[in-house]
Order: C-alpha cells, then sequence, then structure tokens
C-alpha cells in the first residue's frame, strides 16, 4: 500500500488538534494588543481614523499580492480603495485599474459583509481576483472549482520539486462543504479559528490560482466577523510578507505527514497569532505617523511654506522619525524639488529658522544632514 504523504491523508484530518495550554499566553497578548488599538482607534478624529484605515486596507491588498510575486502599483491600489472607503475620492485624480478595483472588491467583503461565507461568495471573490478568465498567459477555470489535479512545484527538469499535492478535485465539493461548516458554524476562539480557516483552505487548495489571496481573504473575514469589528484597522499580510520564508516553510512543513505525525497544529496557530499581533503593531506605529503629522501640520500651516517645501516635509514625514534614510541633504533636496544647489540651501534654513527641521548631530560640514522637529 502506498505511504500516506499529505495531512489530508492522515485519518484524523479534518478534527485539527492543538494544544490550548501552550497558546494561552499568546491568545492573551493578542487580545489585549487588539482591545489596544481598538481603543486608540477611538481617540483619533475623523480624518486620522480613515486615513489609518485607508492604510490597511491598501497594504493588505499590495502585501497579498506580493507574497504571491505580483507587485502592485501603490497608486492604483490606492485608487480603489478610496473609490470604496473615502467619500471625498476626486475622481479626475482616479488612478485605479479593472485589477484593483476587483482587488478591493474582495477586500471590502471579507472585512464588512459578516454574512455566512458560501460558496457561491467564494467564487465571487474568484472572479474578482481574474475578471479575464487568465492568470498571466495561461487560461484557468474562473469562479469554479479545479477541474484538475493540483500540485506545488518549483524548479524543472531534474530539479524539480514538489512541495504539495492537494486533495483530488473530484473530493472538492465535499471537502469545500466541510470546511465552510466549519467557518460559519464553529465556535471558539476567533485567533485559533482564522489559524485554522488559513490553513485548512490552503490545503484544499480548490482553485487553478489565487488560492493564497484567498485563504487570506478568509482568515481575515473571520476575524472581522468574529471580533464583530465593523473596521479592521491591520494588515495580516503586511506582517505576513515580513516573515515569507518561514510562511512557506511552515505551510509546507504542516502540510506534511512525515513533519507531522501527530497532527498537531499548535506551531502552525502559534505562528499564525504572532502574525496578528506583528500586523497590529505595525498599525499602532502607524498610527503614532498619523498622528505625529497632523500634530506637525497643526504647527506649521500657519508659517507661508512654499510648495517645495511642503513636499519635501511630507517625504519626511511620511518616511518616519528618523526613517529617511541618512537624511534630508542639500543634494537628496534638489532630486526632490529640482531646485539649484542655492535655492534648496534658503529653503532648508528657512525651515530650520521655523523650528521644522533640525540638523541632525555627527553630519556636519557639506554633508550636512536634517530632519523634521517631532512634536514632543
Amino acid at each position: 500500500m502506498e505511504e500516506k504523504k499529505w495531512i489530508w491523508e492522515h485519518t484524523d484530518y479534518p478534527n485539527f488538534q492543538y494544544n490550548h495550554t501552550e497558546l494561552d499566553t499568546v491568545l492573551s497578548q493578542v487580545s489585549r494588543n487588539t482591545g489596544i488599538l481598538e481603543g486608540t482607534i477611538h481617540t483619533l478624529n475623523t480624518s486620522n481614523t480613515t486615513s489609518i484605515q485607508l492604510d490597511a486596507a491598501t497594504n493588505e491588498i499590495l502585501a497579498s499580492s506580493e507574497i504571491e510575486g505580483e507587485i502592485l502599483n501603490r497608486d492604483s491600489v490606492r485608487s480603489s480603495v478610496r473609490k470604496k472607503l473615502d467619500e471625498t475620492f476626486d475622481y479626475t485624480n482616479d488612478r485605479s485599474t479593472h485589477h484593483t478595483d476587483g482587488l478591493v472588491d474582495v477586500l471590502i467583503d471579507s472585512s464588512f459583509n459578516h454574512e455566512a461565507l458560501t460558496q457561491e461568495r467564494l467564487h465571487g471573490w474568484h472572479n474578482a481576483l481574474f475578471p479575464s478568465g487568465y492568470s498571466g498567459m495561461s487560461k484557468i477555470d474562473v469562479a469554479k472549482y479545479r477541474s484538475e489535479e493540483m500540485s506545488v512545484v518549483s524548479g524543472g527538469g531534474m530539479k524539480e520539486k514538489i512541495h504539495y499535492i492537494a486533495p483530488p478535485h473530484d473530493t472538492l465539493t465535499d471537502e469545500m462543504h466541510t470546511f465552510l461548516e466549519y467557518i460559519n458554524h464553529s465556535k471558539g476562539n476567533p485567533y485559533i479559528k482564522s489559524a485554522i480557516a488559513h490553513l485548512w483552505f490552503v490545503i484544499i487548495h480548490p482553485y487553478d490560482d489565487g488560492n493564497g489571496r484567498i485563504t487570506r481573504a478568509i482568515a481575515n473575514y473571520v476575524l472581522s466577523k468574529e471580533l464583530g469589528l465593523n473596521h479592521k484597522y491591520f494588515s495580516i499580510s503586511s506582517a505576513v510578507i515580513k516573515d515569507k520564508k518561514n510562511y512557506y516553510d511552515a505551510l509546507e512543513k504542516t502540510n506534511k505527514i512525515m513533519n507531522n505525525k501527530n497532527f498537531d497544529f499548535t506551531a502552525w496557530v502559534l505562528w499564525h497569532t504572532h502574525m496578528i499581533n506583528t500586523a497590529i503593531n505595525i498599525s499602532l506605529e502607524n498610527i503614532k505617523a498619523v498622528v505625529n503629522k497632523t500634530k506637525f501640520w497643526d504647527r506649521a500651516r500657519t508659517l507661508n511654506l512654499n510648495e517645495k517645501q511642503t513636499k519635501v516635509l511630507n517625504k519626511l514625514l511620511d518616511a518616519g522619525e528618523g526613517k529617511f534614510e541618512g537624511g534630508l541633504t542639500n543634494k537628496k533636496y534638489r532630486g526632490i524639488t529640482g531646485t539649484t544647489q542655492v535655492t534648496a540651501s534658503r529653503h532648508i534654513k528657512e525651515l530650520v529658522d521655523k523650528d521644522l527641521l533640525h540638523e541632525i548631530e555627527g553630519h556636519g560640514g557639506r554633508s550636512t544632514c536634517y530632519d523634521i522637529v517631532w512634536d514632543e
């Protein structure tokens, strides 16, 4: 008899097991951090809240696509997000595409629509990802489960490596029925449920392409629904992209019986919950940056700055405190604004005199560097 290799062939599948005691600390931590994030959001004004929400949605779409090797244009994604979430969106500066609009449709539906997750809804998400019916140059099945066997491989020829083989295509209807029953009716800790949902959909791999982006949308859906979030101000994919290698390593190790003979998913849930914690911390840092930027312009808006000075200051503010690489120099100012060396020097001196820039210690002489004067 052929040896069973993949986790869906295990006798206990799909009764995912984990050690709750080992998860207590990280679950308490993520629950506390979620509360801190929600509390922080409530202290912001409407403008700042909208900005944080737009950034989180934009970052989620960019990062989720980047995980799959697709680099999107940030301006296009942000335009698509703003069309959906920002009532002040200026359509005369619309940079969106049909592709980015579709990605935003999936994110918005997974974040705000807490109705039951159904096969038809998932097919709708898949159609939004591949409206042309193609993935790159390849024709694929869209808005329906794959009709062929699925293998995840890398390399080619003698160097081809099989990372995973998914369940047979003729089992997908039953597999997905069981999966959706779990999503819609199971009770328990939302963070654990999100982790299991994320992993389980990858195991099933029901579509020709787009499984990664859809499974992260499902994890997003579970958290939004189970935590009762009207808005989600953090991006899990932004955390995952920073740990991409471990993401794929964790999936591969978890999906092979030889690595998981005890059918224990504690390590996966730990990793996934750590990613949520990281995502929340990223969001808290972003909130701090938005608040600092608002305070800065409250102080600076009456100081008669010219357009070029404003552009440079925004670059420094967007980078964050101490994060504009190498600091601002005369040369960088010229590069950003297209001014002459003399004009750049005058503009910078004016900003220093107005207490908006300060010289960074240890960078004197011809390579004098500057940074924003941040509010305490």
